[in-house]
């Protein structure tokens, strides 16, 4: 295991494996002793703290991470279906938040599957699921009504694959919803947010209630970065996540209402016959060039 070298009292060094999706690299975090960044082709995918999975360093993941504990009361177990797996950090998130929470996590590379479970493995008593799986195909064959919340976290080379784009991939994945539950996307997008605006108005299209979170820069269009979507039809606890947000050590903003009603700016709604993958990052971008 990757804390193995913590242990004996030696500095920690990287990790590497090759998998399904190319060169995969744990990187000891020199703040946080026990605690991992996860690359993928040289750019951050995930940050994974052993020591404590409370603690939730990238701010898309932090978003995320108020959702969680915003959608039912504090310590309520949760049925969750995560739809890209990465460094689990999320899934290791509402395990210790929300003890006895039942959570399938789909992730198509089953060598970073395998690598994540060996230097970095999950507690015992937790109740995570890991198919190596299509994450469309895990949301087509999912039970209906079976979760409370479901995350779309899916990149492939920093991109979102197109498949996972369509207003059919979010009727299966709205389907899997149990009454009043949450669909959160995790987006990226820069300039004129052409990609973002497109899933606003298909995200839209199926769910009545809708939000949307970001840095204010990447909402003027001034850098490329994450949006997080999230929609249910049932009421979104937009005040006390536009207050988490703002104070978050990189402040984000809570869009709703009218300015996201207005957001797609006569956008389409995405179709699996004309779907596409988000832009490619500029480069030094999540670690590009």
């Amino acid at each position: 295991m990757a804390d193995k070298q913590r242990r004996r009292g030696r500095a920690p060094e990287s990790v590497r494996a090759e998998v399904g999706s190319g060169d995969a690299v744990l990187e000891p975090d020199p703040d946080r002793s026990g605690a991992w960044t996860l690359h993928l082709h040289g750019a951050p995918q995930s940050h994974v703290d052993l020591g404590d999975p409370t603690w939730l360093e990238f701010e898309y993941v932090r978003r995320l991470g108020h959702v969680v504990d915003l959608i039912a009361d504090a310590g309520k177990p949760l049925r969750v279906l995560h739809l890209g797996g990465g460094g689990l950090t999320l899934a290791r998130y509402v395990a210790a938040t929300r003890p006895r929470s039942r959570q399938q996590v789909a992730e198509l590379d089953a060598g970073l599957v395998e690598f994540v479970r060996r230097e970095l493995p999950l507690a015992k008593n937790w109740q995570i699921r890991v198919r190596t799986a299509d994450a469309r195909e895990v949301a087509a064959k999912a039970p209906e009504a079976a979760f409370d919340l479901v995350v779309v976290d899916v990149f492939a080379d920093s991109r979102v694959p197109a498949h996972l784009t369509s207003v059919e991939f979010v009727t299966e994945a709205a389907r899997a919803l149990a009454p009043g539950g949450v669909y959160a996307v995790n987006l990226a997008d820069g300039g004129r947010l052409d990609f973002v605006r497109s899933q606003v108005a298909t995200v839209r299209s199926v769910f009545p209630n809708l939000l949307l979170i970001a840095d204010p820069a990447v909402l003027r269009g001034r850098r490329f970065g994450n949006v997080v979507l999230v929609a249910s039809h049932g009421e979104l606890p937009i005040a006390e996540l536009s207050r988490r947000t703002a104070s978050d050590p990189f402040p984000g903003r809570v869009e709703h209402g009218s300015v996201v009603a207005d957001f797609p700016g006569g956008a389409a709604v995405v179709r699996d016959a004309c779907a596409v993958a988000s832009p490619l990052p500029p480069e030094r971008v999540f670690g590009r060039g």
